[in-house]
């Protein structure tokens, strides 16, 4: 169901299509969100029109993204010194095949028999963009001045996935992917709930045994050593604390338990998917050393329009369509192979 949901939304339509949710759409989405957070909710009457909006929101959301144009980007060696991407991303010619070696995904796609006769595959690269500031040389005019602040870009941390034969293929596996990610932000809010509840219960079975143990002192013999007024205020303290731990474990149980609770978790994420899931574009322009260029700079400069996805608060990557010829897959060698030559 998230692979017909994908291809809705992410292979490609004519540009006369209808920007608005068809029903049949916002039905299948339901029903994939449903299956992968809680199928229990198809038990709670009217589970459907109490996701609707929050579901047409996330596929205008998803049909934006879709809309950002990834122009297949060809990796190879030779590439490296002609396309502005290709050497932007990788420091030398040679990265080029590495990084494609790397990719188990890769070297399983053009393994399968089905895919034999399959020269090139597409997929979607992802780096970490880094910048930092050097000194170095810069020519100003005719003048070169020595130890000139400059930013270095550079990518690191290349992973490329999502290989298909056709470029809609690929496509379609990054919408996916994108779509389970939504589907696991909710899921996660509702384990991370269950976390708390168990926390909090926990909390209260403690607070509840101190409180007892509190009590006896006070009736007992512990007045001998202790001022009563000191139990008296650890009394009173913990009688309060227990009050906020059994407030906040109803609100938490409420919130996990009921099936209002699952549809409220999943109408908090796809009701506001730009929180979760982003596809900007930022422009860049970086000289072939990869320093970054502001205004008007003399010699080759890299004209980049970088697609930047942001997932969460603690992920952010750029990402690039690649399109990947089988022969620059470097033969792969055995890991004791590799070790033999160390010997």
């Amino acid at each position: 169901m998230f692979e017909r949901l994908a291809a809705a939304l992410f292979g490609g339509r004519s540009s006369s299509a209808p920007d608005t949710a068809d029903a049949q759409l916002v039905a299948e989405t339901i029903e994939a969100v449903v299956d992968a957070v809680e199928p229990r909710i198809r038990h709670r009457s009217r589970y459907q029109q109490k996701l609707d909006a929050c579901v047409r929101h996330t596929i205008a959301h998803l049909r934006e993204m879709a809309r950002v144009p990834l122009e297949p980007v060809r990796l190879t060696r030779a590439t490296w010194g002609s396309d502005p991407h290709t050497n932007a991303f990788f420091a030398t010619a040679d990265d080029v095949p590495e990084c494609l070696g790397r990719s188990r995904a890769l070297r399983e796609f053009f393994a399968d028999p089905a895919n034999q006769a399959v020269q090139e595959a597409f997929g979607l690269l992802g780096m970490r963009k880094v910048e930092r500031t050097v000194f170095a040389p810069q020519l100003q005019g005719d003048t070169v001045r020595h130890d000139v602040a400059q930013v270095q870009v550079s990518f690191s941390d290349h992973r490329l996935i999502a290989p298909g034969a056709t470029l809609a293929a690929t496509r379609v596996d990054v919408g996916r992917r994108i779509v389970q990610r939504l589907a696991q932000v909710a899921l996660g809010r509702i384990i991370a709930v269950d976390m708390k509840a168990t926390e909090l219960q926990e909390r209260k079975a403690y607070l509840a045994a101190r409180l007892r143990m509190l009590k006896l002192a006070a009736d007992g013999m512990e007045g001998l050593v202790s001022d009563p007024a000191t139990i008296a205020q650890q009394i009173g303290a913990t009688e309060a604390e227990l009050a906020r731990t059994v407030e906040g474990y109803i609100d938490a149980k409420a919130s996990l338990a009921t099936l209002d609770g699952y549809i409220g978790h999943i109408d908090a994420v796809l009701g506001h998917p730009e929180q979760h899931v982003q596809l900007v574009t930022v422009p860049l322009r970086v000289t072939r050393l990869g320093v970054k260029v502001e205004g008007d700079a003399s010699g080759p400069v890299n004209e980049l329009d970088l697609a930047e996805l942001v997932i969460g608060a603690d992920f952010r990557a750029v990402i690039a369509i690649v399109c990947c010829p089988r022969s620059e897959v470097p033969p792969e060698v055995s890991r004791l192979a590799q070790g033999e030559r160390y010997l």
